[in-house]
């Protein structure tokens, strides 16, 4: 099952309707989200686009009150935010990137490919994990750098180290 199939099973769970032939041409919107129904843009043909938009519209099914449209109010640009940090946290975890390092991934295409991930929303995740942890974060036995992204394995490192002589 494919990440974009698996959304739509969750949406299902949630009796949410979700539809992706909704015309939104024209506008910036590649999807929406009202009183649990999901409309996609029907111009949307690759699938890791419609799932990057569908774990965004569920974010604002878990994360949004009222009508947000207008991103002038600071208040609806929160929510905005909020619902596009639940789509990362969903689609795209700490673990996932060391997966992607694990499974010999070397760029920012590999991992969004290897992640069913858009390059877009892979780089504006990256974008949020740096502002909330900082230059790097440590997650079990390896350091994830969001700047120029680099995964190191902290125990092979120590491996390496120790097998050169070096403590």
């Amino acid at each position: 099952m494919t990440g974009y199939e698996e959304l739509l099973t969750d949406a299902d769970k949630e009796n949410i309707i979700v539809t992706d032939q909704f015309d939104l041409s024209g506008t910036r919107l590649k999807g929406l989200y009202c009183d649990g129904t999901i409309a996609l843009n029907r111009d949307m043909y690759i699938e890791t686009k419609k799932a990057c938009a569908l774990a965004e519209e569920l974010g604002h099914h878990y994360t949004t009150v009222g009508d947000i449209m207008d991103q002038t109010d600071i208040a609806n640009r929160n929510q905005e935010r909020r619902a596009r940090i639940w789509a990362y946290h969903k689609l795209l975890s700490l673990n996932d990137l060391i997966d992607s390092y694990k499974c010999g991934c070397q760029n920012q295409f590999e991992i969004a490919e290897h992640l069913n991930v858009t390059e877009e929303f892979l780089i504006d995740c990256l974008t949020y994990h740096k502002e909330k942890y900082g230059l790097c974060v440590k997650q079990d036995n390896y350091l994830i750098y969001f700047e120029h992204l680099g995964i190191l394995n902290l125990l092979q490192e120590r491996i390496d180290n120790i097998s050169k002589g070096d403590l």
